[in-house]
């Protein structure tokens, strides 16, 4: 009986000293995150100037918006989580999705555009739920069908197109993750069109973005910026000029505006056989331009090897009251920390009464 209490003594040490360390490193990371937003303050993005820099606004899609995965949802980032709903381990018993894209924020001033790659984001929870007893989804599960991203503004032709498509209901669905056997646990945080969020990073000339397409998109696990391999391997390639200098000689047609969606702005160089594309008219190569083009000059907000990049929703007074509920919750951690180790401690050492 005494090596028993013994034991389950130290099992409840162990996973009290687990999570208050899974609670402190949580609170140290909104500590950081609150630091950021409360020691800078904000700028209108018409009196914007380069360096690291507070914006405030509403988020607006750019060229693209992505597809959230359980709830199929125009979206500027998500993070789609599926694990098992009971307690029993398997082999596939978890699954994360993460992913962003570039996207604009407008304050009264004015629309600046962000480049995600590299960010940390804040976003709420917009879907949470797990299947019932007899298997069933929960409530408001959309799983996505199609692709992962979808146009901001869709030719009608091509939409039309798309709803008559006949798609496999397990292409790009349920077919990835396996036997759909067993309880599941759903859950996606998202940033969407017109949530408010504040963001810290850097702003520069878009000129000066090495790679504004990698830029414009983040997987969430990406490799760091200024990592010295990756730096390297591109300082090879432009010395022996491998990279090339400029997005037409790179791409070809795909860097002509409005070839990608078949209203190229110029005649692009296709095979005799293909069918020929028609040229868009002045008014539709504004828009175009409008939709898809960027001058050098402009200000962009990315992350760089100097300033992280921080995307939060919310304005800022909510970010840093978060930030201080997590730091606060990390206290907690440390305390529940410190008294499991010495529970463990005490006990190892035949310290309690038997």
């Amino acid at each position: 009986m005494e090596s028993f209490w013994s034991s389950w003594l130290s099992v409840i040490g162990a996973v009290g000293i687990a999570a208050g360390l899974l609670l402190l490193g949580r609170g140290l990371a909104g500590h950081r995150s609150l630091m950021r937003v409360g020691d800078l303050s904000s700028s209108t993005i018409g009196s914007l100037a380069a360096g690291e820099v507070r914006v405030s606004g509403i988020v607006e899609p750019a060229e693209v918006t992505l597809v959230s995965l359980l709830q199929s949802t125009p979206c500027v980032y998500y993070r789609s989580t599926i694990g098992s709903g009971d307690d029993r381990p398997t082999a596939d018993s978890g699954f994360t999705e993460e992913r962003s894209i570039g996207f604009r924020v407008r304050d009264e001033s004015g629309s600046l555009r962000v480049f995600p790659r590299g960010a940390r984001f804040d976003a709420p929870v917009r879907f949470q739920g797990e299947t019932d007893i007899d298997g069933d989804d929960p409530p408001g599960l959309a799983l996505r069908r199609g692709g992962s991203t979808q146009a901001t503004e869709v030719d009608r032709a091509i939409a039309v197109a798309a709803l008559l498509a006949v798609r496999d209901p397990g292409a790009g669905g349920w077919a990835r993750f396996g036997d759909r056997r067993g309880r599941r646990s759903y859950r996606e945080v998202r940033l969407e069109q017109g949530d408010p969020v504040t963001i810290v990073g850097r702003a520069l000339p878009f000129s000066d973005l090495a790679d504004p397409d990698a830029a414009d998109v983040g997987l969430g696990s990406d490799i760091a910026l200024d990592d010295p391999e990756v730096a390297a391997d591109l300082a090879e390639a432009r010395a022996s000029g491998r990279l090339a200098d400029d997005a037409a000689e790179a791409w070809g047609n795909a860097a002509i505006p409005g070839f990608g969606i078949g209203r190229p702005v110029v005649a692009p160089e296709i095979d005799p056989a293909a069918n020929v594309l028609p040229i868009a008219g002045v008014a539709e190569a504004e828009r175009v331009e409008r939709i898809f083009e960027i001058p050098p000059e402009t200000l962009v907000i990315a992350a760089s090897a100097e300033v992280p990049l921080l995307i939060a929703h919310g304005v800022p007074g909510d970010v840093v009251a978060r930030g201080q509920g997590r730091f606060m919750l990390g206290l907690l951690g440390a305390i529940l920390a410190i008294v499991s180790a010495m529970v463990v401690a005490i006990d190892l050492s035949g310290g309690f009464p038997r």
